[in-house]
């Protein structure tokens, strides 16, 4: 058996991965229709980009959670590093989509 077969990780979540989506889902919808692709392979490969471009910000409880948002919602460089991140990915996939 695994080590990681001894632990319940279920409720260990990265809050960066929900701050990159909706950022990702933000800036994709401020685009005109048709000047970036959404397929599947392109918004995954924009939001591994951006998670692998910022910190990663782990919880694991519900304080964990409450905790987590009011820190992001206080941290405005975390949340511009998201912005940043999230814009450079759209760009790189925007040139060089996976899909071509």
């Amino acid at each position: 058996m695994a080590f990681i077969d001894d632990y319940n990780l279920e409720n260990l979540k990265n809050e960066a991965e929900r701050l990159v989506f909706d950022e990702i889902n933000m800036q994709v919808e401020s685009f005109p229709e048709g000047e970036i692709c959404t397929c599947n392979e392109c918004v995954i490969d924009i939001a591994a980009i951006a998670l692998n471009a910022v910190k990663p910000f782990y919880r694991h409880s519900l304080l964990g959670t409450l905790y987590a948002l009011e820190a992001l919602n206080i941290d405005e460089e975390y949340a511009e590093n998201i912005r940043t991140a999230v814009t450079q990915a759209i760009e790189k996939v925007r040139n060089n989509p996976s899909h071509s």
